[in-house]
């Protein structure tokens, strides 16, 4: 394992305790755990995409996935720890064959992206057709675009009666968000890791090392659908509702756009412009004067232009560049007339 690659872990999971306590004296809770499911769900594109190299159009449909496996379960458990698993497991599943059906298909890029899409719109299309009373799995009547209302949202495992909402529920998504940030660095830290960062710089040399690339392609492709899964079911637990509109194009576009603005190539950037970029379409949809949409593509397009790797990897570039102009050696030392003092 590349401990190397784990150095700054430590710092930044104890910035991210300070931020999550000190988020509620800005936010409420109901707000700021939205955002923390948000940078979850940017958080899985952008492991695939900024170090796979994988460009997903269709991170909703695990998303949303995720969270109607953990409502339709739930509504017929009763109890939500088997319904998280179920809700981590199937998108997991679903991704790997997807993933192992294109790669494996030798499919470029423009094609994955296009059948990714295509799969969401398919998703999207269909939850919006199950209105019917026919559209029912045990206890739970998929309800069409009204959706599915009424589960048992997150619980105390082992005890139905112990619902984890509002402060507690806030708290909960956080830390499964460090965990989870922990987590991947390891997995990049990891040979199989090293490997895929390797598969996205040059995927031929790669194979004629003697790695299966497809493989484990579609394997980094599976977990982060599963990542997806896990930020569906906690969004359907903050919800209580889950609707077609998990599927839109619009959702899809967001969680992109999430991932380019924070920075690809870092775990921390799309988390930061998920919630910050969350927020403010939050603010924006409480006022009729501006179109959110435009504002949304103004952002976009200006993080493009003036820095195209995006906002985090930029800072860090920044001050990096800052800290070498400081550090010993980089000045030259003056006498009192300004004469050199070193000769």
């Amino acid at each position: 394992m590349d401990r190397s690659a784990l150095r700054d872990a430590p710092w930044v999971v104890a910035a991210g305790i300070v931020v999550m306590f000190a988020a509620p004296l800005i936010l409420n809770f109901y707000t700021l755990t939205l955002l923390v499911i948000y940078g979850m769900l940017a958080l899985s594109l952008g492991l695939i995409w900024g170090f796979g190299g994988i460009l997903c159009f269709g991170q909703a449909a695990f998303y949303g996935l995720g969270a109607y496996a953990y409502a339709i379960s739930a509504a017929n458990i009763g109890e939500s720890t088997v319904p998280m698993l179920l809700a981590i497991a199937i998108p997991f599943v679903f991704a790997f064959l997807l993933g192992a059906m294109m790669f494996y298909g030798r499919l470029t890029d423009v094609y994955m992206g296009v059948i990714t899409l295509v799969v969401t719109l398919i998703f999207f299309r269909f939850m919006n057709t199950t209105a019917g009373p026919e559209y029912q799995i045990g206890q739970a009547r998929l309800g069409g675009y009204n959706g599915i209302p009424g589960y048992q949202t997150l619980n105390v495992p082992g005890d139905a009666s112990a619902y984890i909402w509002d402060e507690s529920l806030y708290y909960t998504c956080f830390v499964i968000l460090l965990v989870v940030y922990v987590l991947v660095r390891l997995l990049l830290a990891s040979p199989f890791g090293r490997i895929a960062v390797a598969i996205r710089e040059n995927e031929n040399r790669v194979e004629l090392m003697g790695y299966d690339a497809r493989l484990r392609k579609s394997v980094l492709f599976a977990i982060g659908g599963g990542i997806a899964g896990l930020a569906g079911a906690l969004y359907a637990s903050w919800a209580e509702i889950v609707t077609p509109g998990l599927f839109s194009l619009g959702q899809s576009a967001e969680i992109i756009i999430w991932c380019i603005v924070g920075g690809l190539g870092t775990l921390v950037g799309p988390v930061l412009g998920a919630a910050v970029l969350g927020y403010l379409k939050f603010a924006l949809g409480q006022q009729t004067a501006v179109d959110n949409v435009l504002v949304m593509g103004l952002i976009l397009v200006v993080v493009v232009l003036v820095l195209p790797r995006g906002v985090v990897p930029s800072l860090i570039t920044a001050f990096s560049r800052s800290s070498r102009r400081r550090g010993p050696g980089s000045r030259r030392r003056r006498g009192p007339r300004g004469a050199r003092a070193d000769g």
